[in-house]
């Protein structure tokens, strides 16, 4: 069997909590293969057969990614997901779904995203991304300046990033990053509690939103179009 983990220089955490039961083993050999992205090649072969393109990042079990992916299927989803476990799960929907349009890149998203020309992503998403609450893990965050700049960069003139979370710290920290002088005019900014969030059409909810205690903060930024 092909080996199931990427230990990244900069990852922090375990990437395998539980072993995989033996389909969930057989679906990395079988399929996993024709879904996986190594480089940026990899997307440049699939664009022609699709609208737009859009990217999770860290999609945990893969539950939105996979409902997205199957309310949209014009469209190509790019999952990345370093955790074994997590990309086992979204084998199995793919395979019982016979969802078509979705690619897994198994390692930090943000190795895929320094690859990605300027101006080419349709749509990112960042939904529930691990708080690390302590002082002295803030580094760890996955929104940092440097990585709202390389996704705007990224982002197509009026494409969305959508933010999710339930953590109260984490939540002040999407506000106080976004909200920073430097990317003020870069972004419009949409913001959404439990009662006014998006459609569950247009914004799949999953298990994990449904049983979130706290009080969720749902945020969309869009890239602003030259001129606006």
């Amino acid at each position: 069997m092909q080996k199931m983990t990427i230990v990244d220089e900069k990852f922090y955490g375990r990437l395998k909590s539980r072993s995989l039961t033996k389909r969930q083993s057989e679906l990395f050999d079988t399929l996993f293969p024709k879904l996986e992205i190594k480089t940026f090649t990899d997307i440049e072969q699939a664009l022609p057969n699709y609208d737009k393109v859009l990217l999770e990042i860290g999609f945990g079990s893969g539950e939105h990614l996979a409902q997205m992916a199957r309310s949209h299927p014009a469209d190509l989803f790019i999952g990345c997901e370093p955790f074994v476990n997590g990309v086992a799960s979204l084998l199995i929907k793919i395979d019982e779904e016979k969802i078509q349009n979705i690619r897994v890149y198994q390692r930090d998203a943000r190795f895929l995203i320094k690859e990605l020309p300027n101006n080419f992503l349709d749509g990112v998403f960042l939904l529930f991304p691990d708080p690390w609450p302590k002082r002295k893990h803030i580094k760890r965050r996955f929104l940092q300046d440097k990585t709202i700049t390389d996704i705007y960069t990224r982002l197509k003139p009026g494409a969305f990033w959508r933010v999710a979370s339930d953590h109260k710290e984490y939540r002040n920290w999407i506000l106080k990053m976004f909200g920073q002088d430097k990317f003020r005019g870069l972004f419009t900014a949409e913001l959404f509690d439990r009662r006014t969030r998006p459609s569950e059409e247009t914004w799949a909810k999953t298990r994990y939103e449904r049983k979130a205690e706290d009080e969720i903060l749902y945020a969309i930024y869009t890239k602003v179009i030259d001129g606006e």
